[in-house]
């Protein structure tokens, strides 16, 4: 089964796609709230994922009425994820894929909300990073717009020299999802196993992980 068409490049996110970093997100936020007895649910978690540190810390801290500013949330979260992400172990069948579209001479891009710091201690335990032509990270300084605006993913055509309908985005994010829709890309979503699919738009071709993804659904 063809999932897409016309596939000239791909574009992965990050967190919950390749790597399996969620469960470290969800425990140093937790251990910054339990400070202030508060708890870090699933659904508040899934307005938040995909989208850049400042505009996640703001939601927290608004959501839960925290005693703390964005700023002072995100520094004392810092150091526990820059020490639990180093650990941050592939998901399964993402270094197979890469491997993959590599072997095929698929140009690839990394786009990610996390902070660049954030993005090479995820990635530097795993060498197959090193096979994609361009890794996009939230502080980029030529991004005006976080997920779930398109500038992100238009940025990683740009640098890809591909055309935007010929890009194919794996995401798991809502935010995410709507980012790559609104750069009018292709985009396959790769659900967490708590996630209510129906909140993904309709028509979005759903995976379970990228271990269930062929080339062959690719068009390739």
């Amino acid at each position: 089964m063809t999932l897409v068409r016309c596939c000239r490049a791909v574009i992965f996110d990050l967190d919950g796609v390749l790597l399996d970093t969620e469960p470290l997100y969800t425990q140093a936020t937790q251990q910054v709230l339990s400070t202030y007895g508060k708890q870090y649910t699933w659904e508040l978690k899934v307005q938040m994922m995909g989208r850049d540190s400042r505009s996640t810390a703001e939601l927290l801290v608004a959501a839960l009425g925290l005693p703390l500013s964005a700023e002072q949330y995100i520094a004392r979260r810092r150091p526990l994820l820059e020490q639990a992400c180093r650990q941050a172990p592939a998901l399964p069948g993402a270094e197979k894929l890469v491997r993959s579209l590599w072997g095929r001479g698929i140009p690839m891009a990394l786009a990610t909300s996390g902070e660049a710091s954030l993005t090479r201690a995820k990635a530097e335990r795993h060498a197959w990073f090193e096979l994609f032509s361009a890794v996009l990270c939230g502080d980029d300084p030529r991004l005006c717009h976080p997920k779930p605006a398109p500038d992100i993913f238009l940025l990683a055509a740009q640098e890809l020299g591909v055309p935007l309908e010929h890009c194919v985005v794996f995401e798991d994010s809502l935010a995410g999802v709507q980012a790559a829709q609104a750069a009018n890309m292709q985009v396959i979503a790769v659900a967490a196993p708590q996630m209510d699919r129906s909140r993904y738009a309709d028509g979005i071709p759903i995976v379970s992980s990228l271990n269930d993804v062929r080339l062959a659904m690719l068009g390739l």
